[in-house]
């Protein structure tokens, strides 16, 4: 499979795109005004404890207070393999059951006014604030080092166990006694005098944050992760990656400097984009980002899926639409369902959903069709940096999934809350809002001593008392014994309505609502 990252560097905002056989399976984006933080190391005091959810709350000089679990204070067990998290906070990742009985009750831990050293390891999403874990670490382009841990992990994705073995010994004999090491996929056939110098500038770094954590008062920030464009050279730059290609010269020329000292065999690798056209659009990316904000994806042979996302959840729903195959249910429904999970996985991935989703596939009877489905999923997630856990297919054809979540979903980067609606995708009918101006009538009927009234609506809702010859409006006006002026108002919400009095030139709306 051939992989290549797409860099467009703009003064607004900064996209990097990832495609795997000329097709967007990822998109990372950092805007000056939302800058990322994941990975940022901070100084915070705690504001609360929580004993009933085993959590505090730490002011970390945001506009939320962050949110750490008392999992995320206990240092990882002495396992031979740790997960790695590619972003950067790997330290708490792969905690096996020795891990979680060595935990103390929060409040043993901490107290209120404690002075804190933490690392965000998740975005503010919504109204949560971010979350953030006191076992800091810190990435380099081979190895993660893990301040007061002593332990070294491998990545579960090196899976020749001879490598593995090499790498661990490795880093066994170079690491400190004080510190922990992960060793990450990129250390794949790495040498030692590679492992040295990532090491060596890791220490570094580490002596920097705590003589500065040292220094200041809380709330404050002591260390800052690398901006996006260096933090994926670092995580993402790995030899399967076939090229690079960047838009701005400026970032071409830090990206060739960066591998100069890390990795110089990929320089060659790097491209500078000259056309005219923007980059996005000469890969055919921009056409890509704009289907991914859509609810409805069409499958290639005539199936789609709807993707919702909900307060809680995001559902997934698996439809045949008009799907050219088999003329056999039970073939058509596996096929369309087979091809849907490919495509979920690399949505999923693509708009970066993460929390509890739920997929509701065409239902199959044939066990043996349900578990090929589901090992297509998992096979696909497989490619996911993020760590999905994936449920069998119930009776239902429902699979219920996690994936990490870190940052907020491309939907809630690049759109918000439609004002009409208020983000339900619906409003009230013409109708509706109709039958509500009746209502309000009903009820002023009794005291207003009014002969003619003014209406302000909408022109769809204006329409509607228009429509056969003004049916609905002379109902009104016949029911109620009232003249009714018609105002119309493109800037008036659809479901809005303004009633006001003409004798008095005063707006009486507000008097009669329920």
């Amino acid at each position: 499979m051939r992989k290549d990252i797409i860099v467009e560097a703009a003064t607004h905002e900064t996209r990097i795109a990832i495609l795997e056989d000329n097709q967007l399976v990822e998109l990372m984006v950092e805007r000056p005004e939302h800058e990322r933080i994941v990975g940022n190391i901070c100084k915070g005091i705690v504001t609360a404890v929580l004993p009933s959810i085993q959590a505090a709350f730490v002011d970390i000089g945001m506009e939320k207070a962050a949110f750490l679990h008392a999992s995320d204070i206990v240092g990882p067990s002495d396992l031979i393999d740790i997960e790695e998290e590619e972003d950067g906070a790997s330290g708490q990742s792969g905690r096996g059951r020795e891990g979680r009985e060595r935990e103390r009750p929060i409040q043993e831990m901490l107290r209120e006014g404690q002075e804190v050293l933490v690392q965000i390891t998740k975005e503010s999403i919504g109204t949560k604030g971010p979350r953030v874990t006191a076992q800091v670490s810190l990435p380099g382009r081979f190895l993660v080092l893990v301040p007061n841990e002593n332990y070294v992990g491998v990545s579960r994705r090196i899976e020749d166990w001879a490598e593995k073995r090499r790498l661990r010994e490795l880093a066994k004999t170079l690491k400190p006694p004080d510190v922990g090491v992960i060793v990450r996929t990129a250390a794949l056939g790495k040498t030692e005098m590679e492992f040295q110098a990532d090491l060596k500038m890791l220490s570094k770094l580490w002596n920097r944050v705590s003589t500065q954590a040292q220094k200041v008062r809380p709330p404050a920030v002591i260390h800052k992760d690398m901006e996006i464009t260096s933090s994926f050279i670092r995580d993402l730059f790995t030899p399967d990656i076939e090229s690079v290609v960047i838009d701005s010269k400026e970032v071409y020329k830090e990206t060739l400097s960066y591998l100069r000292t890390v990795a110089p065999q990929l320089r060659t690798r790097v491209h500078l984009y000259e056309g005219t056209a923007p980059i996005f659009d000469a890969y055919g990316i921009e056409s890509e980002i704009e289907k991914a904000l859509h609810r409805k994806v069409w499958l290639k042979h005539g199936g789609y899926i709807v993707i919702d996302h909900t307060e809680a959840l995001v559902s997934i729903d698996v439809n045949s639409g008009r799907y050219a195959g088999s003329q056999d249910h039970e073939q058509a429904a596996f096929q369309t369902n087979l091809e849907a999970a490919r495509e979920i996985a690399r949505q999923l991935k693509l708009r970066d959903n993460g929390g509890i989703i739920v997929i509701d596939f065409i239902d199959m009877e044939e066990k043996g069709h349900r578990r090929r489905v589901l090992q297509e999923l998992q096979n696909v997630l497989k490619r996911d940096r993020a760590r999905t856990r994936v449920s069998e297919i119930s009776e239902f054809g429902l699979i219920e999934m996690t994936r990490q979540r870190v940052r907020p979903s491309l939907l809630h980067t690049f759109s918000e809350a439609c004002p009409i609606c208020d983000g339900t995708g619906r409003v009230m009918s013409r109708l509706t809002v109709v039958t509500r101006i009746g209502r309000w009538l009903k009820r002023a009927k009794a005291t207003l001593r009014e002969k003619r009234l003014r209406l302000t609506v909408h022109p769809s809702v204006a329409q509607c008392l228009y429509d056969n010859d003004r049916e609905k409006l002379r109902e009104l006006e016949k029911e109620y014994r009232i003249q009714i002026d018609i105002v119309e108002d493109p800037f008036l919400h659809v479901e809005e309505y303004r009633v006001f009095s003409t004798k008095r030139d005063l707006d009486i709306t507000d008097e009669f609502k329920s």
